[in-house]
């Protein structure tokens, strides 16, 4: 299973409606009077939000973990954040302990927060420098929202209209701590590693250093690995019944590899969504190959007839020593490789609607 993923991801597109807000300048008497409370070195941020009632609990939570990293209670409306970050981050207010929350880009500023209950999803938020790129990174991609949903219809004049907004945001902002987000974002339109890493290497060394900065970095190792486009290298493992099976062997078909596991529960939880494709494409020159990260022989074999997987499965039964996982590097499950029928690499963890949505571009 993944041991990591940003929630900040998905915020972008959570909380759209913060981009439409025009915020009212502060006075000069309020930004004297923040300054001077403000922690050195570190952030202050004050909220202002109607429609709640005293003690209402509420909590600054970390953008990546979803961990409380404060907690106070609103009161007369009003509550208090102290602090300092390491390097600008995503933040995450939830008030009450639900949602909808407050997302922000959060740096050693003093911020102020001012909204309603009925709207909180788009309070105003002031005084970050990076959550004014970040809102303003909102705007470039708002009228592209629908290409980021996870079954998002193929649009590729859209999506190329999009790259363009999102690379003049890049060009516009070479030294923002919210351009890592934005080279993700890209690469999420068009998957190319060398041109990620290329604007990678402009990013200087602090924006680099930030959490988005390092996962912007694994990302590219990761996409450099069996990269979409490159011949994915043949192995054979034995089957249930211990029958050699070759990846060569389904050359000519559309294929897709599926790293998975008895034991894996995000696995198990994707397999109806694998049945269901290949049913609708097993017919149209695709298949699926499994390779299990069992140990126990019982175990997979039960969980194949249980799943009702009735495709090809192989594996050494090592678990996670399994040789094909250790070739591939994989090192997390559930995983896929989807390969064309001259063995090349067309896309990569396919799961959800991402997978029928990628098969019926190709299998028309």
């Amino acid at each position: 299973m993944k041991q990591f993923f940003l929630i900040a991801l998905s915020l972008p597109l959570l909380v759209a409606a913060q981009n439409k807000v025009k915020t009212k300048p502060a006075t000069t008497t309020k930004k004297t009077t923040v300054q001077q409370t403000k922690p050195v070195d570190g952030f202050l941020i004050n909220g202002d939000i109607t429609g709640f009632a005293d003690g209402t609990s509420i909590a600054l939570l970390n953008g990546q973990t979803g961990a409380p990293e404060s907690e106070s209670t609103i009161h007369k409306n009003k509550f208090t954040f102290k602090g300092k970050v390491a390097s600008p981050d995503f933040k995450i207010i939830l008030i009450n302990k639900q949602p909808p929350y407050i997302t922000l880009f959060l740096d050693n500023s003093a911020v102020n927060i001012t909204g309603a209950k009925e709207t909180i999803e788009s309070v105003a938020v002031t005084g970050s420098s990076s959550n004014t790129d970040y809102v303003e990174f909102n705007r470039y991609i708002q009228p592209y929202q629908a290409l980021f949903a996870e079954n998002a219809a193929a649009d590729s004049t859209a999506a190329l209209s999009a790259l363009q907004a999102i690379d003049n945001f890049i060009q516009q902002h070479p030294a923002s701590y919210i351009t890592p987000l934005a080279i993700i974002r890209s690469n999420q339109l068009v998957e190319d590693a060398g041109k990620m890493e290329a604007r990678y290497s402009k990013l200087n060394n602090l924006v680099r250093a930030t959490p988005m900065g390092t996962y912007l970095e694994q990302q590219i190792a990761e996409a450099k690995k069996n990269a979409v486009g490159t011949l994915l290298p043949d192995f054979t493992q034995p089957d249930t019944t211990g029958t050699l099976v070759s990846l060569s062997s389904l050359r000519g078909k559309y294929v897709l590899i599926d790293f998975w596991a008895s034991w894996c529960r995000p696995c198990r939880q994707e397999n109806p969504n694998v049945v269901a494709n290949y049913n609708k494409f097993k017919d149209k020159n695709f298949t699926v190959l499994g390779v299990s990260l069992d140990k126990a022989k019982p175990a997979w074999v039960d969980a194949i007839k249980m799943d009702g997987l009735s495709w090809a499965h192989v594996s050494d039964l090592k678990g996670w020593n399994n040789s094909v996982a250790q070739q591939f590097g994989i090192f997390s499950i559930p995983q896929n490789f989807l390969i064309g029928p001259d063995g090349k690499i067309v896309a990569k963890n396919l799961r959800g609607p991402a997978l029928e949505k990628k098969l019926n571009s190709l299998l028309k």
